[in-house]
């Protein structure tokens, strides 16, 4: 344990402190963690927590204080909500209040690899798991940049807390989650779900580097012995976090990175990978990594502690968090140049989109604008076939800015490097949901090898009709090439024709969204047509 003061501590506005756990090692969160019935501990010698009624993120409850110059900048709508500065420092107060007088859990922690492009954080939480978690996910300094460090962001997290104002404030719930970017201060309150920190700071470098001429992505990344990087793109339960773990290429991370002009870098020192259906022999790597250190989430165990993964009686978003040590292969500095290829990845539970398609340079910028996966049919009631989402830049809910900022940096970063895209479905083959099969993951595989050895520009392409999009006709490692023309493990063509153009009418409805910010981004002629 650090037994410095970290720096600045007059300057958080707490009073009568009793302890400051700072920078605790993972032996000794541990120890807190059960001396303080908030974790038990697997089988494996993993902590394990609940995050209460809230077993994920609550975007409704986010806001941003209206106020110069960031309220100019900012893409105000249903993802980025207003607060004025007067109810912000009502909150603020009664964070405060509220971790004052107690025990608090200091981290002091980097966001972003790059030297250049990285930011100095600081969270106060009076829970050990999530000072756990946070010594997890963000980049831990060496104990000789903890005598210097100065944050440059600071997260108070005061989960036990509410707002039994919001009514009379005009806010969505007792809950909050709040941005004051000219103070550089965010606040949490009403809710214990860790992945509001991690998520918080990822829509603060969405503001910071954009505004660098950097590009912010909601991307995994990996890099191979030839020194080429691969960044993948892809919403919840795509295979982002499972593609990008690859025994013969090192992770350089899961989840989020910049890209700034010496090429990526990891914002995070950890992953934070679902665990709902885990299973040992298809993703190996994740398996290995639950291991003391590790901070499993919401899961269920017997009286010994093994896990079982295929319980989701407390939600479907079990999830594990583990410093990217946990993965044998990973790039130690978690920086790499610049990539080689992009890869979209989309899970098309109405399965009409190839398993891998080519995209030009005009289409890689609609399909990242489009964000799109589809969500299977049976999560909800009343839902009886595949729902579309879209979520721009593959993460419009930690946009700050409006999203073709981010398009344009990724569409100059494209010419300047001379970058490879791809859109690949993980989705489903033969028909939607409920009557077709997933994708195997030894086809995808086989996919992604083909893109990173090149061996997919060898093949000769078709053309997929109304998305135009490019399909190899064969690629080494595929079981059945049939399977790459979507079309043809269809039983009834006429069914899937109909499908297709219902996809593309989805598409080119949510793309209307972007037809008014003039001709530098009008991409719909490289999307579907109908």
């Amino acid at each position: 344990m650090s037994t410095r003061t970290p720096n600045g501590l007059d300057k958080l506005g707490l009073e009568n402190i009793a302890n400051v756990y700072y920078n605790l090692s993972y032996d000794e969160l541990q120890a807190h963690e059960v001396n303080r019935n908030e974790c038990k501990i697997s089988s494996t010698g993993t902590a394990m927590c609940d995050t209460g009624i809230f077993t994920g993120r609550s975007p409704k409850d986010k806001y941003f204080v209206d106020q110069a110059p960031s309220n100019e900048h900012i893409s105000w709508g249903d993802i980025n909500k207003k607060i004025d500065k007067e109810t912000f420092d009502k909150l603020f107060d009664l964070t405060k209040e509220q971790l004052s007088g107690k025990s608090i859990y200091i981290m002091d922690v980097y966001a972003g690899a790059s030297a250049a492009s990285r930011r100095s954080i600081r969270f106060i939480s009076e829970v050990a798991w999530q000072a756990h978690f946070v010594k997890n996910m963000f980049i831990r300094p060496t104990e000789e940049e903890l005598e210097t460090f100065e944050p440059d962001f600071v997260v108070y997290n005061a989960c036990k807390i509410s707002n039994q104002d919001y009514k009379e404030q005009g806010l969505n719930s007792d809950v909050y989650v709040c941005f004051n970017i000219e103070d550089n201060v965010s606040i949490i309150g009403g809710t214990w779900y860790g992945g509001e920190m991690k998520k918080g700071i990822f829509s603060m470098m969405n503001y910071w580097l954009p505004l660098e001429g950097k590009l912010a992505m909601h991307c995994s990344a990996n890099v191979g012995k030839d020194d080429d990087v691969c960044l993948f793109f892809g919403l919840s339960g795509t295979g982002k976090t499972t593609l990008s773990t690859d025994p013969d290429r090192a992770l350089i991370g899961d989840d989020e990175h910049g890209w700034d002009d010496n090429g990526v870098f990891n914002f995070e020192g950890g992953c934070y990978a679902k665990v709902i259906n885990l299973d040992e022999k298809s993703e190996p790597e994740i398996f290995a990594a639950i291991r003391k250190g590790a901070l499993l989430e919401n899961v269920v165990s017997d009286e010994v502690g093994n896990v079982d993964y295929d319980d989701k009686s407390k939600t479907e978003n079990t999830r594990v968090s583990y410093p990217i040590e946990h993965i044998e292969n990973h790039k130690e500095d978690m920086q790499a140049g610049h990539p080689s290829n992009i890869i979209f990845l989309t899970a098309d539970a109405f399965g009409v989109l190839p398993p891998v398609s080519k995209l030009t340079k005009e289409q890689a910028m609609y399909y990242f604008l489009s964000g799109y996966t589809a969500k299977v049919a049976g999560t909800e009631r009343g839902i009886t076939e595949p729902v579309a989402t879209f979520s721009a830049c593959f993460g419009e809910a930690f946009l700050p800015l409006h999203p073709t900022e981010y398009a344009k940096l990724l569409g100059d970063k494209i010419d300047e490097h001379g970058v490879n895209v791809y859109l690949v479905n993980t989705g489903w083959s033969g028909g939607a949901y409920g009557v077709g099969t997933r994708m195997s993951i030894k086809d995808t595989r086989a996919c992604i090898n083909g893109i990173l050895n090149g061996s997919i520009n060898n093949a000769e392409f078709e053309v997929l009709p109304m998305f135009d999009l490019q399909i190899p006709k064969t690629l080494e490692g595929v079981k059945d090439n049939a399977v790459l023309n979507p079309r043809n493990t269809w039983k009834n063509r006429e069914e899937y024709d109909r499908s297709l153009a219902k996809l593309a009418g989805m598409f080119i409805a949510n793309f209307n969204r972007y037809n008014d910010n003039g001709s530098e981004f009008d991409y719909s002629k490289a999307g579907p047509q109908l």
